[in-house]
């Protein structure tokens, strides 16, 4: 097995972009073993809707990136106390085998003197609490399996990050599971911080000694970020490939109660009624139509209705409540 030093790089497309590089460009049939922490940021399965995993306002609000991953699973929030490990292997035949990938993270939390197990398929647990996830992607005979460790996360953040805060939402998207949490370092016999983490990891893994590495190349690196650019840093990845979704978002205003029923298919809005008990005296279809067809996307929205009066349509209605009824 060979190590993959990132360098640091704390950017979570970037991250997710060198694993990707080293599934499909680098050919080894030796393992390779990839640690990264990503600033803070949600990281949505591969078949989930964005929109519904996400708390828009409190995202946008806090600059937490949301980056679609190639493996499916539920949501996750990353943070500089959130440790990810990644296991690159030639072949798929350890494929569904989550216990081959986490028990060496398993064997070295336990020699730390936290009682951490594997249950269900796929999730570590310390004292009946969640503190990793994991979930596996293959592609041309080679795989991945990758794994959280909460080390030290802002679990209010975490939990204010990925809770969705729409009123009512039906959908064709798998919704994540959640699950009660905790921070290894509240486990810990002797505190210590993550780097002290991922060495003991990489200790643990490869023993005493110097650590075999696979270092990055120049040219490594112009992959890695053409990667990224072409698929972690678009909206057409991170939400356009959203399953369909309809939203219903209600609010009792001022000008009267005002019901939206939001159609949103691969990340666009498709159709849109607004009702309510409002008095306008222009026909809201026409603001109706000027929304289809844009992204469900705040900052769209906000730009699209930047030149426009709503208060023909509903009355006294300022832009910026309009936007926090759709979103």
């Amino acid at each position: 097995m060979l190590f993959v030093d990132n360098q640091e790089t704390t950017d979570p497309r970037l991250n997710l972009a060198i694993e990707e590089h080293l599934l499909r460009n680098v050919r080894l049939v030796e393992p390779l073993l990839l640690f990264y922490i990503n600033a803070p940021s949600v990281i949505i399965g591969r078949n989930q809707n964005s929109v519904e995993e996400i708390d828009p306002d409190f995202v946008r609000q806090n600059k937490i990136q949301v980056v679609r991953r190639l493996s499916g699973g539920g949501a996750v929030y990353h943070d500089l106390g959130n440790l990810n490990f990644s296991f690159i292997t030639h072949g798929k035949q350890d494929l569904h085998n989550f216990d081959k990938f986490t028990r060496p993270v398993v064997d070295v939390l336990q020699s730390l003197g936290v009682d951490a197990a594997l249950q269900g398929k796929s999730d570590l647990f310390v004292d009946g609490k969640k503190i990793s996830g994991n979930a596996q992607y293959a592609s041309m005979g080679r795989m991945f399996s990758h794994g959280t460790i909460l080390f030290d996360t802002n679990l209010e953040n975490m939990l204010r990050a990925i809770n969705p805060r729409q009123a009512k939402i039906e959908s064709k998207a798998v919704q994540s599971v959640r699950s009660f949490v905790t921070n290894i370092r509240e486990h810990l016999p002797e505190d210590m911080n993550i780097d002290q983490l991922r060495q003991a990891l990489l200790v643990g893994i490869f023993g005493e000694g110097k650590i075999p590495v696979y270092p990055l190349t120049d040219s490594d690196w112009e992959q890695i970020q053409e990667i990224a650019t072409q698929r972690y840093m678009t909206w057409d990845w991170n939400y356009g490939r959203s399953p369909a979704s309809n939203i219903q978002k209600s609010e009792k205003l001022p000008v009267g109660t005002l019901d939206a029923r939001i159609e949103v298919d691969q990340g666009r809005i498709q159709a849109i009624k607004i009702y309510g008990d409002f008095s306008g005296v222009q026909d809201v279809a026409s603001l109706e139509m000027r929304l289809t067809g844009l992204r469900y996307d705040r900052e769209v929205i906000e730009k699209a209705l930047a030149d426009t009066d709503l208060e023909p349509y509903f009355g006294p209605l300022d832009n910026e409540t309009f936007l926090n009824l759709l979103f």
